[in-house]
C-alpha cells in the first residue's frame, strides 16, 4: 500500500471536510425550506409574560421630571378640567413611589397567553377554576381601562370557597386585551370596530374549547359584549353589563337634539335622564376628539402627564374619585391602582391605537340594540348613568337579573370588586347547569 504524503493527506481531509460541511449546510437549508413551506399554526395558543425593558421606565421618569406645567386653573373647582394640584400630586407619586415591577408581578402571577385571530395577536389572561362545573366567562375592559381592571376579581370568582361563596358559584375566567390596547396587537388597517372584536371573542372562546359560557363588560366591554349577544353564538348562554344600552328612542332623541325630557318619567328615569344630559353636554369632549381625529393626539403619546390627564378625565364622577385619592382620602382605588393602568398604556405605546376604537365605532352607545338572549344588569350610582329597571326591562326581554347598587362607578370591578363578584354570582346563577 502506497503511503500518502502529509501535504496530500491534508488536502484530501480538507476536501472531505468541505464536502461534509457542504452536505450539512445543504441539509439544513432543505430543513428550513421545508419548515417555511409548512403553514404556521395561527390558532396556536402561546404563553406570554410581561417584561418591560428598564430603559423604558428610565425614560418615563426622565419625561416626568421634564414636564412643562401650565398655570393653575382660574376656578376653585374642576369645571375647567383636571386640576393642577391633582395632576402634580399624581406626577410626584409616579416619579418617586410607583413601582411598575409590582404590577408586572401581579400580571405574571396569572396565566397569560397570545393567539392570532383575524390577523392580530390577541393577549388574554386565562384562569381556570379547580371547582367542578365552573362556568366559563369572558370579561372585557373598556377605555381608559385594561386587564388591570379585572385583576382583583380573578381570585374571588375562580376560588369562591376561599372568599365566602359556594363552589357552585365558581367561574373560569378569560380576560382579553382589546386590539390596540395593552399587549394585543395594534390594527394596521381599518375595520376593527366592536362588532369585529365580538366576532374575535367568539373565536377565542371556541378555540379555548368552551361549549357554553357567559360574557361580561362595561364601557367598550359592554359594546363588545352586547354585540356578542346579537351574534348569538349557540355557546353564549347570556351576558352581564354594568353600563347597559337601555335608553328608549324618545329619550335618546330628546338628549340628542336638546329637547325637553319626555313627560311622565319616574324618579329613577328622570335621574338617569339628568345624568345623561350632563354627560352629553359636559363629558363627551374626549370621546368627540377620539371619534373624529384620534391621530391628532400626538401629545398623549409623547407626554406621560398628558396621557395621565387625558385618561383620568374620562367622566366627572370617576375623576372626582381619583382626585380624592391623590388628596389622601381612601377610595375604592389606590394610587398604585390608578398608575398601574396609566403606566400600562405608556409602556405599550397604545395611547393613539386605543383611541382609534372611537373612530371605528358606528354604534349609538346607549341606544337599545334588540338583544334576545338572557341579560343581567348591575346599575351603579356613579356610572355615566344608572340605568332604571324600567328601561332595562324594555331593552332586554330576557332580563334575568337587575340590581340597583348604592356604591360604585364606571370601573365597577376595579373600584368595588367584592360587590362586583357578588353581582356575577347572582347574575348567572340561573344559567348554570344543575350539579
Amino acid at each position: 500500500m502506497t503511503r500518502m504524503s502529509e501535504p496530500s493527506r491534508r488536502t484530501v481531509l480538507a476536501g472531505t471536510a468541505a464536502a461534509a460541511s457542504g452536505l450539512a449546510a445543504s441539509a439544513a437549508a432543505d430543513a428550513v425550506t421545508r419548515a417555511a413551506a409548512q403553514p404556521r399554526d395561527v390558532s396556536a395558543i402561546r404563553p406570554f409574560r410581561v417584561n418591560v425593558p428598564e430603559e423604558t421606565l428610565v425614560d418615563l421618569r426622565r419625561r416626568l421630571a421634564a414636564t412643562v406645567w401650565p398655570e393653575q386653573e382660574t376656578v376653585t373647582d374642576d369645571s375647567q378640567g383636571v386640576q393642577l394640584a391633582t395632576i402634580q400630586a399624581l406626577a410626584r407619586y409616579w416619579a418617586t413611589e410607583h413601582d411598575w415591577r409590582k404590577c408586572e408581578e401581579k400580571l405574571n402571577a396569572r396565566p397569560q397567553f397570545m393567539t392570532e385571530i383575524d390577523g392580530l395577536d390577541i393577549h388574554f389572561i386565562h384562569v381556570r377554576s379547580t371547582h367542578e362545573n365552573a362556568l366559563p366567562m369572558i370579561v372585557t375592559h373598556g377605555w381608559p381601562g385594561s386587564v388591570v381592571e379585572q385583576l382583583k376579581i380573578v381570585e374571588p370568582l375562580t376560588n369562591p370557597t376561599a372568599h365566602g361563596a359556594n363552589a357552585s358559584d365558581a367561574f373560569h375566567l378569560v380576560i382579553p386585551s382589546i386590539p390596540g390596547y395593552g399587549f394585543s396587537s395594534k390594527p394596521t388597517a381599518t375595520g376593527w370596530d366592536p362588532v369585529r372584536v365580538a366576532r374575535a371573542w367568539t373565536v377565542l372562546m371556541k378555540r379555548l374549547g368552551y361549549t357554553r359560557y357567559v360574557a361580561q363588560g362595561g364601557d367598550w366591554g359592554d359594546a363588545i359584549t352586547e354585540q356578542m349577544a346579537l351574534l348569538a353564538p349557540p355557546e353564549l348562554l347570556g351576558i352581564h353589563t354594568n353600563m347597559p344600552a337601555t335608553v328608549p328612542p324618545d329619550i335618546s332623541r330628546a338628549l340628542k337634539y336638546g329637547e325637553p325630557a319626555p313627560a311622565g318619567l319616574s324618579a329613577d328615569e328622570r335621574h338617569a335622564y339628568d345624568q345623561l344630559d350632563f354627560f352629553y353636554k359636559h363629558g363627551l369632549g374626549y370621546a368627540g376628539e377620539m371619534a373624529n381625529r384620534p391621530q391628532t393626539l400626538y401629545g398623549i403619546a409623547d407626554s406621560p402627564i398628558g396621557l395621565a390627564a387625558w385618561m383620568i378625565d374620562h367622566d366627572a364622577r370617576s375623576y372626582q374619585m381619583i382626585a380624592r385619592v391623590f388628596d389622601g382620602k381612601p377610595e375604592g382605588l389606590t394610587h398604585d391602582d390608578i398608575l398601574d393602568n396609566i403606566t400600562l398604556y405608556w409602556v405599550t405605546k397604545t395611547a393613539v391605537s386605543s383611541a382609534r376604537l372611537y373612530w371605528e365605532n358606528k354604534l349609538a352607545f346607549f341606544d337599545v340594540k334588540g338583544i334576545r338572549i338572557p341579560v343581567a344588569v348591575s346599575a351603579y350610582p356613579d356610572e355615566l348613568y344608572q340605568a332604571p329597571r324600567s328601561w332595562a326591562e324594555r331593552a332586554f326581554p330576557k332580563l334575568i337579573h337587575y340590581n340597583k347598587l348604592n356604591k360604585g362607578g364606571h370601573f365597577a370591578a376595579w373600584e368595588q370588586p367584592d360587590l362586583f363578584c357578588g353581582e356575577m354570582r347572582a347574575a348567572f346563577r340561573s344559567l348554570r347547569q344543575p350539579a
